[in-house]
């Protein structure tokens, strides 16, 4: 099982699912694992059931491309990583991608950080700047932004995403596939059911029933 910080000893193939822009900023996250850690990966391309003309431009120029839909996955004897920003989106094709057998990677940007003694299943991109402090467990597919940061002892459900330089603090849980928007914050023991949507800047001072989209100070 690869762990943040293991080092594979060849490179390893991976395909990024989704060819989107989150997509291409995980290629860039693959990257700078690779430049800082002897080339663990080896990225043959995208996987995207309905690529838009821009998306595949902007994975050319990447030096990539798309290999096919995501169901292609089955006949490569490689990782994947999904590289799709919408957690509910995340979560459906995840489901799809199981059926496979094939292996998800853990990949974590050089400038993250992961403290002591946490649990983080596969699946998970830590971003540059996103930090992870201690006793924290993460399920699957699981993605920080760019300097996002979760607490001691918070829990986070599969497919959560937190946006950029959002704060998710200690002993919170998160339902899968919530969202905490860009520069939001999650107080101290706060619940935010699954399905949920905390918008940018809000703080929930509050638990958030499943499927509720809240924003505001204090959210709403």
């Amino acid at each position: 099982m690869i762990t943040p910080g293991h080092r594979i000893q060849a490179p390893e193939p991976i395909v990024i699912v989704g060819c989107g822009g989150h997509g291409r900023e995980v290629f860039g996250v693959i990257t700078a694992v690779n430049e800082a850690s002897g080339g663990p990966w080896r990225v043959l391309g995208f996987l995207d059931d309905a690529p838009g003309a821009p998306d595949l431009r902007g994975v050319a120029r990447l030096g990539s491309g798309c290999l096919g839909p995501s169901g292609m996955l089955g006949d490569l004897d490689a990782y994947y990583v999904i590289g799709i920003g919408d957690p509910r989106v995340r979560a459906s094709v995840a489901g799809g991608l199981d059926r496979l057998g094939r292996p998800a990677a853990r990949i974590v940007h050089p400038a993250a950080t992961v403290g002591l003694d946490n649990s983080l299943a596969e699946g998970l991109v830590l971003f540059a700047g996103a930090r992870i402090t201690t006793n924290v467990t993460a399920g699957r597919h699981v993605h920080l932004n760019q300097n996002a940061t979760v607490g001691h002892d918070a829990v986070l459900g599969d497919c959560v995403q937190v946006n950029p330089s959002a704060a998710v603090s200690g002993g919170c849980r998160i339902g899968s596939r919530a969202l905490i928007g860009t520069n939001a914050s999650v107080l101290q023991g706060r619940v935010v059911g699954e399905g949920a949507t905390v918008g940018a800047n809000g703080c929930v001072v509050r638990d958030v029933p499943p499927a509720a989209v809240v924003k505001g100070v204090p959210a709403r």
